[in-house]
């Protein structure tokens, strides 16, 4: 876990999403009908659910270290990661609701997409509440960990695959092409994947400075 000490990565981090402010809003975009300028949505929103999913992964892959081990900071590395990724869905949502008002007319529509996600959303606040519902420790960290690395999986499902099989006004889902596919252009490239990385790079960030902030309670907990 030495690589949370590391600045090099932060470094890129802060470097990449002011590089998206700049390329993403000033930066020409496709005439589209409907979507306009409002296309520049696509340098936050889906990066959010990128940050979202980059620290859903890591916290799979410290639940299962737990299991393994019984360590404690891996218990607490998983649930800071799942925090922040509940922090990121929130901001995925929101972005998603407020393109949606400018395209679709209404915040929220009923889409299956919109509806997948909410369910995934509230997979995962199930989460929080079942850890704050057990007062013993190695019992609450090792059920948690057996949650977490099920409800992964299963909000993939939701969130990916489900919109996928039946019609959805989300581009990718039902049959409607994704960005890519049509109207990605070269000059929103420029913004678009330094923005994924980016996104993704702070949202580790701040799981580790979360996680950092939780060990700081626990040794002084310990102490007193």
């Amino acid at each position: 876990m030495k690589f949370i000490y590391q600045t090099w990565w932060k470094v890129i981090a802060v470097l990449l999403v002011f590089s998206t402010l700049i390329t993403g809003l000033l930066f020409p975009v496709p005439t589209l009908p409907i979507l306009h300028e409002t296309i520049r949505n696509l340098y936050f929103h889906v990066p959010m659910w990128m940050g979202m999913l980059t620290v859903f992964v890591v916290s799979v892959f410290y639940s299962v270290k737990y299991l393994n081990t019984g360590k404690e900071e891996y218990d607490l590395a998983a649930v800071e990661c799942v925090n922040t990724g509940l922090l990121f869905y929130s901001m995925g949502l929101v972005t998603g609701m407020m393109w949606a008002k400018f395209t679709w007319g209404e915040f929220w529509s009923g889409d299956p997409k919109q509806n997948s996600a909410a369910i995934a959303f509230l997979l995962y606040c199930a989460y929080l509440v079942l850890r704050n519902s057990i007062d013993e420790e190695q019992k609450r960290a090792k059920i948690s960990a057996i949650y977490n690395i099920f409800a992964f999986p299963i909000m993939v499902v939701l969130i990916f695959v489900l919109p996928r099989m039946t019609d959805s006004l989300h581009p990718g889902s039902g049959g409607n092409p994704a960005f890519g596919k049509y109207d990605l252009d070269n000059g929103m490239k420029i913004a678009f994947y330094p923005a994924m990385l980016g996104w993704s790079f702070i949202a580790l960030w701040i799981a580790t400075v979360r996680f950092r902030i939780r060990i700081v309670e626990n040794k002084k907990n310990a102490i007193n």
